[in-house]
């Protein structure tokens, strides 16, 4: 294939619309996410616009959580978490450090509810970043926002954040030299919040704090360390809430605005298939990206949009089907989408535990999702490219420059084999 990077691509097509197919092109990354459930085949044609990108992802895109639910954690009749909790996860189990060895390096998101009220002895702390050290992943943890407020009778939370532990943990772990990515404040306290929440201008104020604590606090390594980043909300998209925060916030105080993201609905609902493989309800699933990026760009702020926890559906996901071949369908396109609108990296809850881990609670066996997350990582670029299918709403395509650079075409950056000459307005695989 040509490598002029101001021409249009096409790419005439047979697809058997029941596959879902990943392939790596050059000089793009290309997947297909077919929704269709009989098996028919369908003409149609890819559209790759090269002349520009439209988004940029971090090299290391992909992210898992691991959260703090214990055994006891049950829903509709189900417990779905057994010892994978980050408080009791078997750090010994082979194939969960060779798990995240694959991906050299997989972000991995230590957080959920209950940090906002549990309790990490320094002890495990201590084993976590030593066993996350061997396997090479990037580490965020998620610091308790709820530290020293008041809880009204209408579920706000009243007062400022007292930082005092998070600055004692902050300084240990500075101290034992131990590499943090990301310190994050705060889970799903946004908005209406989960239980719970905190206005949006004491959120910024909370968040100004923090950022001095990591600057003070790793000041001292000089530039032997780099400075982790500062994250939040980690909750829900309310356009209203993250706009008074973000433009309450300092400028230089907040790197990453991260989001969640269950847009499938509640774990017991029976519809959960119906609406993965239906493509209009998908489609739905662009507003929170869209709107986040409308925010930052309005705004001024240097931050960039995070998905910081997405399982899709919420109470631990349903068995076999969360876990299942299926909800590929949900996780790719969800990888697509948001790298399209500029999302820097998306966190799947979860790595292990629940209905919806990337492994198996028990075995630590790999789920259908642990190999399209890894596909991804291996296969997809950083530049995002806009792409569109015609022929079916079925099938949704999204292209990326290839991450295996051959050779660079000097606009779009894309690397690319030159194969044979095609014409400047279009180019045919």
């Amino acid at each position: 294939m040509g490598g002029t990077g101001s021409s249009s691509m096409m790419n005439s097509l047979l697809i058997y619309s029941w596959l879902c197919l990943m392939l790596s092109l050059v000089p793009f990354s290309i997947f297909f996410v077919a929704l269709q459930s009989r098996p028919r085949i369908v003409e149609g044609t890819v559209f790759i616009n090269g002349s520009s990108r439209i988004g940029r992802t971090d090299a290391d895109f992909i992210c898992a959580t691991l959260d703090w639910w214990p055994p006891e954690k049950c829903d509709y009749g189900t417990c779905s978490w057994g010892t994978t909790s980050l408080l009791n996860l078997d750090l010994t189990n082979p194939l969960l450090l060779n798990a995240i060895k694959a991906f050299s390096p997989l972000k991995i998101r230590l957080g959920g509810t209950l940090q906002n009220k549990g309790c990490l002895a320094l002890s495990r702390w201590d084993e976590l970043n030593t066993f996350f050290r061997e396997a090479g992943a990037e580490v965020i943890f998620g610091l308790n926002a709820l530290n020293g407020r008041t809880i009204a009778s209408d579920g706000s939370a009243k007062g400022a954040w007292n930082s005092s532990n998070a600055e004692a943990l902050i300084r240990y772990t500075v101290n034992k030299n131990f590499t943090i990515f990301g310190w994050e404040l705060g889970n799903e306290l946004s908005g209406s919040g989960i239980g719970t929440s905190v206005a949006p201008d004491q959120y910024a104020s909370d968040i100004t704090n923090l950022h001095d604590i990591v600057r003070k606090t790793y000041a001292s390594l000089g530039k032997r360390k780099k400075k982790p980043l500062v994250l939040a909300p980690g909750g829900f998209y309310d356009a209203n809430w993250l706009t008074e925060f973000i433009n309450k916030t300092p400028k230089n105080s907040l790197q990453v605005v991260t989001h969640h993201i269950y847009n499938l609905g509640p774990g017991d609902d029976t519809h959960l298939i119906d609406r993965i493989l239906d493509p209009s309800y998908l489609d739905g699933g662009s507003s929170p990206f869209s709107g986040l990026q409308g925010i930052l760009k309005s705004s001024g702020s240097s931050a960039v949009a995070w998905v910081g926890e997405a399982g899709g559906a919420y109470n631990s996901g349903h068995n076999l089907v969360t876990n299942a071949f299926v909800f590929s369908f949900w996780y790719l396109d969800q990888l697509g989408m948001a790298s399209s609108y500029n999302t820097k990296t998306y966190c799947r809850q979860s790595l292990v535990g629940g209905n919806y881990g990337l492994l198996n609670p028990t075995t630590f066996v790999p789920n259908p999702d642990y190999y399209s997350a890894l596909l991804w990582h291996r296969l997809m670029g950083t530049k995002v490219l806009s792409t569109s299918f015609s022929g079916t709403k079925k099938i949704r395509a999204y292209a990326h420059c290839s991450k295996k650079s051959v050779s660079e075409d000097p606009e779009t950056k894309c690397s690319y084999w030159k194969i044979h000459e095609c014409s400047k307005e279009s180019q045919y695989f």
